[in-house]
C-alpha cells in the first residue's frame, strides 16, 4: 500500500476506533462494520449508486483492518500519524544527521542543544524508528535524517 494514501486517510476513523484501543476492539469494530457493509450483505432494492457506495465503503474498512489489524503496520501507521502531526503543528528547527549529534554513553541515547537552552534526546532503540525528535523545552522539532 502506497505510503501517501496511508497519510491521507484515517484508518482509525474509517473504523470508528481510538489509537488506544486494544488488538480485540479493532477487531470486533472491523467485524460489525464488515458485516454491515460486505456486497453480500446488501439488500436487493438497494439503488445502484448506493451499493457502489457501500462497496467503495466496504473496501475502506478492509483496507483499514489490514492496516490496524497487523501490530507491525500499526505501529508503522501510528508512527506516521504522529510525525505527520507534529509536522503540521510544530516549527522544524533544524534537519541532522544522527551521527552529528553527541552520545552519552550512560543514557544510551543521542542528545542535541536547543537554541532555547533544552535539549532533544533520542535513545539508541528509538533511533531507527523516529524522524522526528521535539525538545524537552521548548515547541521546536528537530528531523533525524538517515
Amino acid at each position: 500500500m502506497a505510503l501517501e494514501q496511508t497519510r491521507r486517510k484515517d484508518w482509525y476513523q474509517i473504523l470508528g476506533a481510538q489509537p488506544s484501543d486494544s488488538p480485540a476492539e479493532l477487531k470486533q469494530k472491523y467485524q460489525r462494520l464488515a458485516l454491515l457493509y460486505h456486497p453480500d450483505k446488501q439488500k436487493a432494492d438497494v439503488p445502484a449508486g448506493e451499493v457502489e457506495e457501500r462497496v467503495q465503503r466496504f473496501i475502506e474498512i478492509d483496507q483499514a483492518w489490514k492496516i490496524l489489524g497487523n501490530e507491525e503496520t500499526k505501529k508503522e501507521y501510528d508512527l506516521q500519524q504522529r510525525e505527520d502531526k507534529l509536522t503540521k503543528e510544530w516549527p522544524l528547527h533544524a534537519q541532522i544527521y544522527l551521527q552529528d549529534m553527541s552520545w552519552i554513553e550512560d543514557e544510551q541515547c543521542y542528545t542535541l542543544s536547543c537554541r532555547c537552552g533544552g535539549s532533544y534526546a533520542v535513545s539508541k532503540s528509538e533511533s531507527k524508528d523516529v524522524s522526528l525528535v521535539c525538545c524537552d523545552t521548548c515547541s521546536l522539532v528537530i528531523e533525524i535524517l538517515q
